[in-house]
């Protein structure tokens, strides 16, 4: 789980969670911006390989 406040995520933000899931060997990860206005709108699910 990567948690941020930034303005918008970009590809930097997704790769650097792409990285810890690779390194610990974990298939699931949430990627969570809090500046945003919903909730909904700053959670990102991202995958590493197939589930």
């Amino acid at each position: 789980m990567e948690i941020k406040s930034v303005e918008a995520l970009t590809d930097v933000h997704l790769a650097h969670i792409l990285t810890y899931l690779r390194l610990s060997n974990c298939k699931l990860g949430m990627l969570i911006n809090f500046n945003t206005l919903y909730f909904k709108n700053g959670v990102k699910r991202v995958i590493n390989g197939n589930l």
